[in-house]
């Protein structure tokens, strides 16, 4: 089972700023990435950089047009990741209950923590010519 760990965007994050004092909080994040390395349990993990760096992809009417951020309009924006794989539901909360704050111990402050979909959550949903064809793409 895959989890990511979704870090919420705050005003600071999105012009860039970081913490007031850093380095406790890159410290936290540095030892709960390694201890989830040394689990096995860690597939990924970044901080993104602001939104006024990216863009998005607009789909209408059969057309793509791109939209440059920053994306002031949007209320819940992310400012980072982590991407663990479990055994089970209860072993990822546990492995969540660690998370360091990312804005720093003290401060109210919240995570997100979402499920990825497996192949086998599309059973009897998507053939099986395509499950095969993603299937290859997962192993390369």
């Amino acid at each position: 089972m895959r989890f990511m760990i979704i870090v919420k965007a705050t005003a600071d994050s999105e012009a860039g700023r970081f913490p007031p004092n850093p380095e406790p909080v890159f410290q936290a994040m540095a030892s709960y990435h390694e201890e989830l390395a040394r689990a096995g349990a860690l597939l990924d993990a970044s901080g993104l950089q602001p939104s006024s760096k990216g863009w998005r992809v607009q789909y209408e009417g059969g057309k793509r047009s791109i939209v440059d951020g920053p994306f002031t309009e949007s209320k819940e924006l992310i400012a980072g990741y982590t991407l663990i794989q479990t055994r089970t539901r209860d072993e990822a909360i546990e492995w969540t209950k660690r998370f360091p704050n990312p804005i720093g111990e003290g401060v109210a402050c919240h995570v997100e923590v979402r499920q990825l979909y497996e192949l086998e959550d599309f059973d009897g949903i998507v053939k099986d010519e395509t499950r095969q064809r993603f299937e290859k793409i997962e192993t390369r």
